[in-house]
């Protein structure tokens, strides 16, 4: 009981970011309205608009007890559960694809969700902070062990790292769940780039990387491409999703229905948008991957802006703790987590636009669900717990 309380206790002279707080609560009120929204043109009875907002306000509420958790996390803490958190977190990503929920699998054809009874877990958002823990520990160890890089041990590095990835995507791939694979490849890529390895290096992996993914586009839009890509593992949906984003005016009514009434709505809100709680354009999914949508259309332009500008104020906040932070381990950790959220922000908003392919990335702390709700608030704990421990330690320890 003493060690819960003392694990519980605030550190003298410790210091809390308030402005990457502020901006969270910031996203958290736009995505309530726009839950609210979704839901009262949706379901249509105020019973379900309550239990949907409701639902979702007591994913937030047990949010700030994880971001409070995490906050009392230091750097050799984090360090020592680092592996823990990756083996139960690579466990639950191949658990599920066995216990998978059925009638989410019929929905969407990803077999990601865990499913007891109302309640579903998706284990890949929860995955991904322990993800970034382990190769924040990788990297840091690797340049401890080398402190001067070469060619050698740079490829020695990017190998580990592969070693760690290679069973996230195999289970992904299991799942056949795509577009979690891309964040996890993302928050690598960033994760690469900031690790040291030379440039003589990074320079022919970036442009062998453009050149395979031109390639793998080009035969996706081409019959002979498409016949190989099939035998290696697409699925005809992921093509369908590529046709309906490259051409979305010609099939309205079918595969391509979802992005040409998500640009309808955001076309809709023109400059100043239709009102809160004025939605006239049907989105299906609007409460979770469509969701910036409800935000097109109700508040317009300017509502849209405010809310991109609103992510980038807290990119930067998080961006600077890895200026501020004294801990190479730390640095690394910073960097999973700008280029996770940073990644979602991107292609969800860019999905609902028409300017990326649809996938099932959710738009981080708006989106309806709580398995990316608590990936994402986990990933702002660890954040928020550098600050406070370094301030703490400058100060004076309790």
């Amino acid at each position: 009981m003493e060690r819960m309380l003392k694990f519980f206790k605030w550190r003298r002279g410790a210091e809390v970011d308030w402005g990457i707080i502020l901006c969270v609560i910031g996203l958290a009120i736009i995505g309530l309205m726009s839950i609210y929204v979704a839901a009262a043109n949706d379901a249509g009875n105020a019973t379900s608009i309550m239990r949907q907002v409701a639902t979702q306000s007591v994913w937030y509420l047990l949010g700030i007890v994880v971001v409070y958790c995490c906050l009392q996390l230091d750097a050799r803490q984090l360090w020592k559960i680092a592996p823990y958190a990756y083996g139960i977190g690579i466990a639950l990503m191949f658990l599920v694809v066995i216990f998978y929920s059925r009638a989410y699998y019929i929905n969407t054809g990803a077999k990601s969700w865990f499913a007891v009874g109302p309640f579903t877990f998706q284990p890949s958002e929860v995955a991904k902070p322990a993800f970034i823990l382990m190769m924040g520990r990788v990297i840091t160890t690797h340049n401890n062990q080398y402190p001067t890089h070469t060619v050698r041990t740079d490829w020695e590095l990017i190998g580990k790292l592969t070693l760690w990835l290679s069973p996230v995507i195999l289970s992904l791939k299991l799942q056949n769940d795509f577009g979690t694979a891309l964040v996890f490849c993302a928050i690598f890529a960033g994760l690469i780039l900031v690790s040291g390895i030379t440039w003589r290096i990074i320079v022919p992996a970036v442009s062998v990387v453009t050149a395979v993914s031109s390639l793998i586009l080009w035969m996706v839009t081409s019959n002979f491409g498409r016949n190989i890509l099939s035998k290696i593992g697409f699925q005809s949906y992921q093509f369908d999703r590529v046709d309906t984003w490259l051409h979305p005016e010609l099939d309205t009514t079918n595969q391509g229905y979802q992005l040409w009434q998500s640009i309808k709505a955001i076309g809709s809100g023109g400059v100043f948008g239709t009102g809160f709680n004025h939605s006239n354009v049907y989105v299906p999914v609007r409460e979770s991957d469509m969701i910036f949508t409800v935000v097109g259309e109700n508040f317009g332009f300017l509502g849209s802006t405010l809310l991109v500008l609103l992510y980038l104020l807290l990119i930067y906040l998080m961006i600077r703790v890895i200026f501020e932070t004294r801990n190479e381990f730390y640095a690394y950790l910073s960097t999973g987590f700008v280029m996770m959220i940073l990644f979602h922000v991107f292609e969800n908003i860019g999905m609902n636009i028409g300017l990326l392919p649809l996938t099932g990335i959710p738009l981080p702390f708006v989106s309806a669900g709580g398995s990316s709700l608590m990936g994402n608030l986990i990933g702002i704990g660890i954040i928020l717990s550098m600050k406070y421990h370094q301030t703490a330690d400058l100060r004076g320890k309790v």
